[in-house]
């Protein structure tokens, strides 16, 4: 078990590095102290069976090296949880830009390195977690059952994801596909089977972590669509608003400056600008309608990022931009401005005088069907941990407007 876990930590290890550098350490370093670790082993319980058979790699070492190897084993762990809890940051930043997860405070701990980052909520979650976990199995045993648990599952889930990739994305034919995950499948089943006989003795937390996980995510999916739903029926079509704008008589007054109007998409008008031009009656010389939308890639070259649209009238001041970035990427709207006012538009953009609106939802449970109650009470209760839309987007503060808005789920 240890064996195919420590070559799939490889292989995952080779997205982050590349190939190249994996060989050469595995090759000239790690692999050849591994062999002497596990010949060095064998061979002191070989010589005194009942004296080594306890802790044969500590025992290994001179009696006067043993308090620096624990403290290198220390420290090793603690490296590997690092590791860890990286990783758990990295996936709930790309689940929050799929759409999976609410907006998460997020972060950055470079200004050189975009993936070095830091979510809050995440970091005190894994050590609630990680107490709880301690206090509640007491033994690495039942850890050791926990983790097999977790690996096997992982390990198998991505077998049957990369083959229903080969099948339906590069359309190779289903004689392959049924062989090749055969082969994989037999190990990986194999192994899940075997971790479940430790089912009740500590195997079955990560499937509570799973179920649990899973469960949040697809709620709030699911509770996204519904209120996506309802916020564009209270928007309206943006093109019968602009037209609207253009019908209007007397005109509507523009005052200087450049208004950025955050929206979800291209379709429907944003709250806060039909707020704005309802109750003030005027609007800014230049307004974006900007959209920001994360495509199922790590990253967007800026070459790439823009998607300008005149919306029918190539005279008013009003643009809709939509801002593709990858599930990687940091969303900085202020960076999206430069892009803009480097492009060929209608109008330039007065970048010293810019105004950004928000809209803001406040959601709230209803007999409405589309969910059951307590999906609800999920979906609701989830939306509280979400981030400051103006942090998350790099807006000024002393420049942002926000209009909030009820929903009921």
């Amino acid at each position: 078990m240890l064996a195919v876990t420590g070559a799939e930590a490889l292989y995952a290890d080779m997205g982050h590095f590349g190939r190249r550098p994996i060989v050469r350490v595995w090759l000239a370093l790690v692999f050849p102290a591994c062999i002497l670790s596990y010949l060095g082993q064998g061979a002191l319980i070989l010589g005194d069976p009942r004296g080594s058979i306890g802790s044969p790699f500590f025992l290994l070492v001179p009696e006067w090296g043993r308090v620096p190897m624990v403290i290198l084993a220390a420290a090793a762990t603690v490296i590997a949880s690092q590791a860890v809890i990286t990783g758990a940051f990295s996936v709930t930043q790309q689940a929050a830009q799929l759409g999976y997860l609410p907006r998460l405070r997020i972060a950055h701990t470079s200004a050189e390195t975009v993936g070095q980052i830091y979510v809050p909520w995440i970091n005190w979650t894994l050590l609630i977690c990680v107490l709880a976990l301690v206090v509640t199995f007491k033994s690495s045993a039942a850890l050791a059952f926990a983790f097999g648990m977790a690996v096997t599952g992982t390990i198998t889930i991505t077998t049957l994801l990369f083959f229903y990739v080969v099948r339906y994305h590069w359309r190779k034919p289903l004689w392959i596909v049924v062989i090749g995950a055969g082969g994989l499948l037999s190990v990986d089943l194999l192994f899940l089977a075997a971790n479940l006989t430790k089912l009740v003795h500590g195997a079955w937390l990560p499937l509570l972590i799973a179920l649990a996980t899973f469960t949040v995510l697809t709620t709030w999916q699911r509770g996204r669509e519904l209120v996506t739903r309802r916020r564009e029926h209270d928007e309206g079509s943006l093109r019968s608003f602009v037209d609207e704008l253009h019908a209007l008589a007397p005109p509507l007054l523009r005052v200087p400056g450049t208004a950025v109007f955050l929206n979800r998409g291209k379709l429907t008008a944003p709250l806060a600008m039909r707020a704005n031009v309802e109750h003030n009656r005027i609007l800014h010389e230049h307004v974006v309608i900007l959209s920001v939308e994360t495509l199922l890639v790590p990253h967007v070259p800026p070459a790439e990022r823009l998607l300008i649209d005149a919306l029918g009238h190539d005279d008013d001041g009003i643009l809709h931009v939509a801002a593709r970035f990858g599930y990687m990427d940091e969303p900085n709207v202020p960076d999206v401005l430069k892009l803009i006012q480097d492009a060929d538009i209608e109008s330039p953009l007065d970048r010293d005088e810019v105004s950004y609106f928000l809209s803001t939802i406040e959601l709230h449970r209803s007999d409405a069907p589309g969910m059951s109650q307590w999906r609800k009470r999920l979906f609701v209760a989830t939306s509280q941990i979400t981030a400051d839309a103006a942090e998350y987007f790099h807006l000024p503060r002393d420049r942002t407007v926000i209009m909030g808005s009820r929903i009921d789920v």
